[in-house]
């Protein structure tokens, strides 16, 4: 059984480019992240108290994206980068999001699979990063991170698992990578993760 499906489109080199020119950018948008990514995981916990079968593996993955959040922090204030007044807008996550059906079992499968794809973006992109470094402390922490985000985008697919058919599962998020495919491509391309 297969827990996530591969990216339809990979990330351009111009966005690879776009986060080496302005690294501190990057960074800035890159701890935002981390802070949303474990807000979301919790907020998966308040909504669906009732499923239990989850609640272990959203608190591990939010108390992970928390250590990330300092983490990336930590690696920030080293550098004299500052966090950033407010968290702007992610307009990938907005256009998946509108995507949503909005019935309470239909969207909470949408929302794991959104999940999943985020993370498998994240770790296609967090290998980029990790690549492009020539410092080797960078390089080996993007690295680090690239395996977590991975490891994520499987969890949701196995968490859907619990509740859904294999068939509505694999269905619903092959046509979610197909429409991340077309929301990465109509992305303009920046310093920041999406």
């Amino acid at each position: 059984m297969k827990l996530n499906l591969d990216l339809a489109v990979p990330s351009k080199k111009e966005w690879i480019d776009a986060v080496i020119a302005d690294f501190p950018a990057f960074l800035q948008d890159h701890v935002d992240c981390e802070r949303k990514a474990s807000a979301m995981a919790m907020s998966f916990v308040a909504k669906y108290p009732d499923r239990k079968e989850i609640i272990p593996e959203l608190i591990e993955i939010g108390i992970e994206e928390l250590e990330h959040f300092q983490q990336v922090y930590q690696l920030m204030e080293s550098r004299g980068i500052a966090l950033q007044h407010s968290i702007g807008a992610d307009p990938y996550l907005q256009k998946l999001l509108k995507l949503c059906h909005s019935g309470r079992e239909e969207r909470f499968l949408d929302r794991l699979l959104i999940a999943s794809i985020v993370e498998t973006r994240g770790a296609e992109r967090f290998r980029m990063v990790s690549e492009a470094q020539t410092d080797p402390e960078m390089h080996r922490f993007y690295k680090i991170l690239w395996a977590s985000e991975a490891k994520h985008g499987h969890v949701f697919v196995k968490m859907a698992l619990n509740y859904f058919d294999e068939k509505t599962v694999y269905d619903r998020l092959e046509w979610w990578v197909e429409k991340e495919g077309e929301i990465i491509d109509s992305l303009e391309i920046r310093a920041a993760l999406h």
